[in-house]
């Protein structure tokens, strides 16, 4: 069964040489169970070059009708494996950096709790990670609905709000509409779409976008709240990373009548593992949770 899960991740990644180090093998492992799997089929899986790799047409067939059987033989597996037991073994899961801090390491020791036997390895990026070729079991992502081969399962709506600090407008004045920021200093976000305009929409639906510019760009979300937070200027950030600060009245919601957006109205914080029809226990559990506890 570990040689055709092995055939499928090649399949995937495209790559005998991507496909070993997701497995943490030499490579010359996997072109051996790729030699010995067409050997005994009589067939062609890939037509292999030095640059490239591809499924040919028996292959392509082959591998479609094994993966379910595959994933079925996993599962059947796994469950009689885990009857009255708690999962075990290694989560490997990605999140941004804000996320991952903001969202994850709050909940964590809740969750290591109540899975003492499942080990969780947390790799926070603000660059999306490959689940697949880094070996990863799921991935939290913010943006709106995913596009893309991954399975994806919605955690909760994500909206942005324009905010500053109190010291912000007690020295530069309150900012009475949208069209206001041209005349203050904007926080801006270092990511296309972030840095240079910033969308709003009012009670009636109607969008519209205001340019923006400041003297202080930033490539962290955690950053730029602190510097909202010391009053160098407006920002916009998500809720779900200021609602203590708003609560607490160290930042304030400059329109809250108004939809506030960098690039999208309607956002989300995804859960995304590669595959529906097998799902292993470790990470059935922790989206389980994830959504309880963000609910």
């Amino acid at each position: 069964m570990q040689s055709l899960k092995t055939l499928l991740l090649v399949r995937d990644i495209g790559s005998i040489a991507g496909a070993a180090r997701a497995l943490d093998v030499d490579a010359s492992s996997v072109s051996r169970i790729v030699a010995n799997a067409e050997k005994e089929l009589g067939v062609r899986i890939f037509q292999r070059s030095t640059r490239k790799l591809a499924l040919t047409e028996e292959g392509g067939r082959y591998l479609q009708r094994i993966a379910p059987l595959l994933e079925e033989l996993e599962t059947a597996a796994e469950e009689a494996a885990s009857q009255g037991a708690l999962p075990k073994g290694t989560l490997k899961m990605t999140a941004s950096v804000a996320f991952a801090q903001e969202g994850i390491m709050p909940v964590l020791p809740l969750f290591q709790e109540r899975y003492p036997d499942l080990s969780v390895e947390l790799y926070p990026s603000d660059y999306n990670m490959d689940l697949l070729a880094d070996g990863l079991d799921l991935a939290v992502r913010l943006a709106a609905a995913p596009k893309g081969d991954l399975i994806s399962t919605r955690l909760f709506s994500s909206r942005y709000r324009v905010v500053a600090s109190p010291s912000y407008l007690e020295r530069h004045g309150p900012v009475h509409s949208p069209q206001d920021l041209t005349k203050h200093n904007c926080l801006c976000f270092a990511l296309p779409g972030f840095r240079n305009s910033w969308k709003f929409r009012s009670g009636d639906g109607t969008p519209f976008e205001v340019d923006v510019a400041g003297k202080t760009v930033i490539a962290s979300a955690l950053s730029l709240r602190e510097a909202a937070r010391l009053g160098m200027g407006v920002a916009l950030l998500a809720n779900w990373l200021i609602r203590g600060d708003l609560k607490d009245g160290r930042l304030v919601d400059l329109f809250p009548e108004h939809d506030c957006a960098a690039t999208d109205f309607d956002t989300a914080a995804w859960i995304l593992y590669p595959s529906k029809a097998f799902l292993p226990r470790k990470v059935r559990v922790m989206v389980d949770f994830l959504k309880a506890e963000m609910r």
